[in-house]
């Protein structure tokens, strides 16, 4: 096992968010965790045994800012951060307004950028870094009825490759995983719009969306937190989007 290192999990309070860092402080690592639920978080960190709970939203720049400097009064620079915040909404091209653009690529674009930005500087000073951005299968591939959702992902794999080329030779890895449709809550979401929109129960749709996978069923958080795990033991990977989706995108 490598050494406890400082992790700073984004969108930690459900889903592949907290299983990342339940995976994270099952090695023995110490984990904040950030997400604009307070409540849910101290949820999450009653579990873990090494957390620290900060409520922030990343897209205000501020708040992010402020979550950087707690973690580093209570425990010294980030040394891993995960960059899981992020959510989409369907729509149809002709509908996408441009507030539902600006916000989905703020969320799920900007806000990787400005921690990424945040964290690398201490990360290079200090020789050693892994930073993963939690992104999605259509960071590779085109969807109906998510092109803001599908640029804003497409965006974040062009920004993790652009800056694994540029710390390359640092320590810091960079890394996206791309999980395709996982059992979660923006899941559930997802589940219940279709239902709404096209008149078939909640299980039909979300039967519908495991059929999509070549394994007929969908991913359980676990196993995206297995592959951030990987990226962090793993120095030789870098630059790359690891698709954990069940076989949909083989690449």
């Amino acid at each position: 096992m490598t050494r406890a290192r400082t992790c700073l999990v984004t969108g930690a309070s459900r889903g592949i968010g907290e299983a990342v860092a339940a995976r994270l402080a099952d090695d023995g690592h110490r984990v904040a965790l950030l997400g604009r639920n307070a409540e849910a978080l101290e949820a999450v960190a009653a579990t873990l045994p090494s957390s620290l709970a900060v409520p922030a939203d990343v897209t205000d720049p501020a708040q992010t800012e402020a979550a950087f400097a707690r973690v580093e009064r209570e425990w010294g620079p980030v040394e891993v951060l995960v960059s899981n915040a992020g959510s989409g909404t369907a729509a149809p091209l002709a509908e996408t307004t441009d507030e539902l653009w600006a916000r989905t690529i703020e969320l799920n674009l900007t806000a990787p950028f400005r921690l990424i930005r945040r964290a690398a500087p201490d990360m290079v000073a200090g020789g050693w870094g892994r930073i993963i951005v939690v992104a999605s299968v259509v960071a590779k591939r085109g969807e109906s009825q998510v092109t803001a959702y599908s640029a804003a992902k497409h965006g974040a794999l062009g920004l993790v490759r652009a800056t694994a080329a540029e710390l390359a030779r640092t320590g810091v890895t960079v890394n996206a995983v791309c999980p395709g449709y996982v059992d979660t809550p923006m899941t559930d979401a997802t589940v219940a719009a279709i239902a709404a929109r096209t008149g078939r129960s909640e299980d039909e749709a979300r039967a519908g969306l495991a059929r999509r996978q070549p394994i007929g069923r969908l991913i359980d958080p676990v196993e995206v937190a297995e592959a951030v795990r990987f990226c962090l033991v793993n120095a030789a990977v870098t630059g790359q989007g690891i698709n954990v989706d069940g076989g949909t995108v083989q690449s």
